[in-house]
This record gives structure tokens, C-alpha cells and sequence, in this order.
């Protein structure tokens, strides 16, 4: 006995059925926007995607929300603390390397799992009521940073512009740990770059990429282990131990979105005039190991492949040279008009990241 066909749902008045306007290739930009909204929104509530895409919105429009962290300490700087006092702890000269090393892996342990329990915790918060959803995206949204490291490397350009190399120096001291006062004009201009496109991948793909992985507990942890290296995660003689566990945990978090940075450059070079892209591939084919990083190669050599630059080469730190070698096919002799050719294709690539996160709710 074969079973009965399933009762066709009747249409409303006037609309047109989805399988119709896939036939045609004619569809209602009417129609289209809800269906699309649909889909990302879903029977039961708002979708990761979604949630994602607001959050995009958010950061991108706000920024890291001043006002309202004159007032309250932000997320990130929490974690700062957090990580500092358990470093002045732990992190003592009376210890010895391997002691050093295991306190180390304690202090990642103990942090992430801190940040993984209050991302579920806000997670559950968030889904308790039918229109509590808007705290998980303002979550998210407070752990990008599109904006924010838009201003930050605009005002290097703006600081070379009005101020000459004092004001670029000035500025560019907030993004970079390398020495200020031994950077000419172009030294300034391409440690501004350099710090946009390797921040493009640690400030706005990983956690997106984290989010959408493993939600709210993912970028949460992400975000701390990303801090952890920022603060402890260096060669030098005081955190070369302690930090090692923050340091090889950032790198084999960063591992995947690192490279889907790159390509998320070079696919906004197709957009950007001037910009290109298949030189933005090529160099990172050719250049992203070339970096002492694992990872940040990736997207500083698709941002010089696409605009003409030749970025990393030699710098100093404070107490160390790096003798680095340059990536890129172009001229390491940068100025300010070069920063805002790279602020431009760094805003179409996370308008492109962001078309990505449609593409994937709807597949």
C-alpha cells in the first residue's frame, strides 16, 4: 500500500512559491529579502549565522562602545586582568624552567575554561527567552574588532598627515611592539599594514570563524587564548617558559583562519580597483612562510601581493633586532596614501567575510 502523497500547503494570496522563483531566475526582490531573513532567523530563533551577522553590524557601526566602557571595564580588559595577576603570581624567579612551563599550561587550562563557562553561561542566558537573543549578539560584537582597528590604524595616517613622523610614530606605538623611534616614514606606514592584516585574521576572521564553530564558549575562549599570547607569549627571558602554553595554543588556533584571511584579501582585491588579486595568491604561496609567524604570513602577504607592497624585513623591538626577511613583490617605501589603499580593501574584505556568513546560513 503506498503512502499518501503529503497535502500541498496552500500559498497566501499573491506570493510567489520559492520553487518557482528558482525556475524562472526571476524572483521579487520583495519576496527574496524575507525568504533570505527567513532562513537565516530559522523555525526556533535567531541562527548562529545570524546572530553572527548582526554582531558584523554592530562592531562595525559601534566599535568597541566607549562610552559605555568609560563606565564599565570591557570584556577584554577583564581578561587582561585576570591574566596579569595570575603572571605575578605564577611567573616568579624562584622557579625553575620546566616549573615555569607547567604553571604555564595551568594558567591556559584555568583561563580557558573560565572563559568557556561564562560563554555558555551568557549562551543559555541568551536563548532563556524568546527576544533575549540581542545579549548573545552585543557579546559576540564586543569580541570583534573591525572598528577599532580601523580607527586605530587610520590615525597612523592621519598622525603622518598632520603631524609628520612624530604624529605616525605617536600613533602607531598603540598597535605595534616594535620600537617606534627607529621607524622612518615608511617603517611607520608598513607596521601600520602589517598590524591591519594580521589583525584582520586574530581580530575579526578567528573570532568569527570561533563563533561560528563553537559559539559563544569558542570566541570567548579564543579571545582569551588570543590575549594570553598578546601579553605572555613572547621569546624573551621573563615569558619564554611561562608563556610557551599560550603561545603554541594561539598558533594552532589561528592555524585555519590565518589562511582563510588570505584568501578573504585576495577575494576582495577582485573588487577593489588597483588591487590584485591573482598577485595577492601568488604572494601568499610564495611568502606566507617566509614569516617567523606560522600564521600571520598569510594575510600580511596577500594584503602586499594585492596593493604592491613589500612588507615584514628587518625591524627592532625592544632589547631584540629581527634580521626578517621582506614578503611581497613590491616597495617596502610606504607612506600614508598607502595605509588608506589597505584600510580600503581591509573594509571589502570584511564585507566579503560577511557575504560568507550569509552564504553559509543558507546552504
Amino acid at each position: 500500500m503506498r503512502a499518501a502523497r503529503p497535502e500541498a500547503t496552500p500559498a497566501m494570496p499573491g506570493a510567489t512559491p520559492k520553487c518557482l522563483i528558482q525556475l524562472t531566475g526571476t524572483p521579487d526582490p520583495a519576496m527574496v529579502a524575507p525568504m533570505l531573513w527567513g532562513d537565516l532567523l530559522g523555525a526556533s530563533g535567531p541562527s548562529v549565522p545570524a546572530i553572527l551577522l548582526l554582531a558584523l553590524a554592530l562592531d562595525a557601526l559601534l566599535g568597541e562602545m566607549g562610552p559605555v566602557f568609560r563606565l564599565l571595564p570591557h570584556p577584554v580588559v577583564l581578561i587582561g586582568r585576570a591574566i596579569a595577576a595570575i603572571e605575578r603570581r605564577w611567573n616568579t624567579g624562584t622557579a625553575g624552567p620546566p616549573a615555569l612551563r607547567w604553571r604555564g599550561v595551568c594558567a591556559v587550562v584555568l583561563l580557558c575554561g573560565a572563559a568557556a563557562a561564562i560563554g555558555a553561561a551568557v549562551a543559555v542566558l541568551a536563548r532563556a527567552g524568546a527576544w533575549l537573543w540581542p545579549v548573545e549578539a552585543v557579546a559576540v560584537a564586543l569580541l570583534l574588532a573591525q572598528r577599532s582597528l580601523y580607527d586605530h590604524v587610520r590615525a597612523v595616517a592621519l598622525g603622518l598627515e598632520q603631524r609628520g613622523l612624530d604624529g605616525g610614530r605617536d600613533a602607531v606605538r598603540h598597535i605595534v611592539g616594535r620600537d617606534p623611534m627607529s621607524l622612518d616614514e615608511h617603517g611607520v606606514s608598513r607596521a601600520a599594514i602589517e598590524s591591519l592584516a594580521e589583525n584582520f585574521s586574530d581580530g575579526v576572521t578567528a573570532p568569527a570563524f570561533w563563533y561560528l564553530l563553537l559559539g559563544l564558549p569558542g570566541i570567548a575562549v579564543y579571545k582569551t587564548v588570543n590575549t594570553l599570547d598578546s601579553m605572555i607569549g613572547h621569546k624573551t627571558a621573563r615569558y619564554f617558559h611561562f608563556g610557551w602554553a599560550a603561545a603554541r595554543l594561539d598558533d594552532l588556533l589561528n592555524l585555519v583562519p590565518a589562511r582563510v584571511s588570505g584568501v578573504l584579501i585576495a577575494a576582495a582585491a577582485l573588487f577593489m580597483p588597483g588591487a590584485k588579486p591573482g598577485a595577492a595568491v601568488s604572494s601568499m604561496l610564495r611568502d606566507a612562510r617566509k614569516h617567523r609567524s606560522p600564521n600571520a604570513g598569510w594575510p600580511e602577504s596577500a594584503m602586499a601581493g594585492a596593493l604592491g607592497f613589500k612588507l615584514a624585513g628587518p625591524r627592532r623591538y625592544p632589547g631584540e633586532v629581527v634580521d626578517a626577511p621582506f614578503i611581497g613583490p613590491g616597495t617596502p617605501d610606504l607612506t600614508a596614501a598607502d595605509i588608506r589603499r589597505a584600510l580600503r580593501l581591509f573594509v571589502v574584505a570584511c564585507v566579503v567575510q560577511a557575504i560568507v556568513v550569509v552564504g553559509l546560513s543558507v546552504l
